[in-house]
């Protein structure tokens, strides 16, 4: 007798408990959808450079919720499909806000024609009229190249030049092109060092070649020239 209202006072307890957080529920789902609390802002933590306000208001057209229902995920990754979004971050500030922070791919060079690469060494694709240099080779050795650049950059100082171009073979062999349409064959050892040694001898060699279009830097004690 004393076990069957024990089982009762237990079920009584659990009916209990199960409506009361349905009505919790349901409270909780009722208020989350009320009307005040509808997204009515969308806040730019930077201004974006080459993102259009169109572009980002196509993305926004398309948040679907309000306050609290809103998929953060899902409109992050909307905007990191933009072609020049390197990252994006999307956070709710109270009561109906959304707040965006946009990370822009800046760009190091042109890759293979068709695409960009990013000052990490990372490869996208977008549009853009600026001169960069041009970087060819395959899409695994980015940021080797971008690394590459920026070094060669420096050792090239010396002599008042950029490089324009960088090509890194599917064999691992350099060859860059200068600012002045110089080319310089580096090979696949020691590249840093040949670079060097050519910056060290150039200046007092070029007034006896003037029309020279490419140098042969593979050379251990020399290098071989070909005119133009």
């Amino acid at each position: 007798m004393w076990a069957d209202a024990d089982r009762l006072r237990a079920f009584t307890n659990l009916v209990l408990g199960l409506s009361a957080l349905w009505i919790v529920w349901n409270g909780l789902n009722y208020a989350v959808h009320l009307p005040q609390f509808a997204l009515r802002a969308v806040a730019l933590t930077a201004a974006p450079g080459h993102i259009t306000a169109a572009q980002l208001r196509t993305v926004t057209a398309q948040v679907h919720g309000n306050f609290f229902t809103v998929d953060l995920q899902r409109t992050r990754q909307a905007l990191e499909r933009l072609p020049w979004v390197r990252r994006a971050s999307v956070r709710r500030k109270f009561p109906w806000t959304l707040e965006i922070e946009l990370e822009e791919h800046i760009a190091l060079a042109r890759w293979n024609q068709s695409d960009l690469v990013n000052t990490h060494g990372e490869v996208f694709h977008a549009d853009t009229d600026e001169p960069l240099p041009a970087f060819i080779g395959e899409a695994h050795n980015a940021l080797l190249v971008a690394q590459a650049y920026g070094e060669m950059n420096q050792l090239l100082a010396p002599l008042q030049r950029q490089v324009a171009r960088v090509v890194l073979s599917p064999r691992m062999a350099w060859q860059i092109e200068l600012d002045d349409g110089l080319q310089l064959a580096l090979g696949r050892e020691a590249t840093s060092e040949r670079l060097a040694r050519f910056v060290r001898v150039y200046p007092s060699s070029q007034a006896a070649m003037p029309r020279v279009r490419r140098i042969d830097l593979r050379y251990r004690d020399g290098f071989a020239v070909a005119n133009s």
